[in-house]
């Protein structure tokens, strides 16, 4: 059978069983994708061309460390997480507008407040995010802040924490939810 008529997990299986050209064929079918993504956060079709060929020479090392259910899905957050990391590394090269990310995120996940005059301003929403996640009880903090400040994967919480794996998953998603909560409260006064 031809290798490009396998899904996703096949040719992680076949890759991992040591075919290696069945990576090319993930490549080729989430180029696309993994540029898009890229070209989203780092807004320079230079830059995202360079993520997207970083994540890909990585790649293989990656899918041997992990045990990937969605590939399209993770390949999303990997290369998400990457472009973020650059913007981290290149602070102030890349901007996107507050107002943007305001809305953004409002879309996705939940809304964060303006400041009371009506202006978006970073500090305060900084500070309203920090007093949101310092509310959250010490597994829910704890989980919420290896999670998306260290990057850490629920399987590394889970070994650096002794939480299972499923304990880890709760507190992140109850986090999450307690955290929105007291956004929306502060965003009511």
């Amino acid at each position: 059978m031809a290798l490009n008529k396998l899904s996703d997990i096949e040719l992680l299986d076949r890759f991992k069983s040591g075919e290696k050209d069945a990576l090319g064929v993930l490549f080729s079918r989430y180029m696309h994708l993994a540029y898009g993504v890229s070209l989203k956060y780092l807004k320079d079709p230079e830059e995202s061309r360079d993520a997207v060929m970083n994540v890909f020479e990585k790649l293989h090392q990656d899918l041997l460390k992990h045990e990937i259910h969605n590939f399209k899905s993770w390949l999303h957050t990997v290369i998400r997480n990457h472009c973020l990391m650059v913007i981290r590394r290149n602070k102030g090269k890349y901007s996107v507008p507050l107002q943007e990310t305001i809305a953004h995120q409002q879309n996705v996940e939940s809304a964060f407040p303006l400041h009371p005059d009506g202006v978006p301003d970073k500090e305060y929403l900084l500070q309203l995010l920090e007093s949101g996640v310092n509310s959250l009880n010490d597994k829910q903090r704890l989980c919420i802040q290896m999670f998306y400040l260290q990057e850490k994967s629920y399987k590394e919480i889970a070994d650096d924490t002794g939480l299972s794996m499923m304990d880890v998953k709760s507190n992140i998603q109850n986090g999450k939810r307690n955290l929105k909560i007291y956004l929306d409260k502060k965003n009511e006064r």
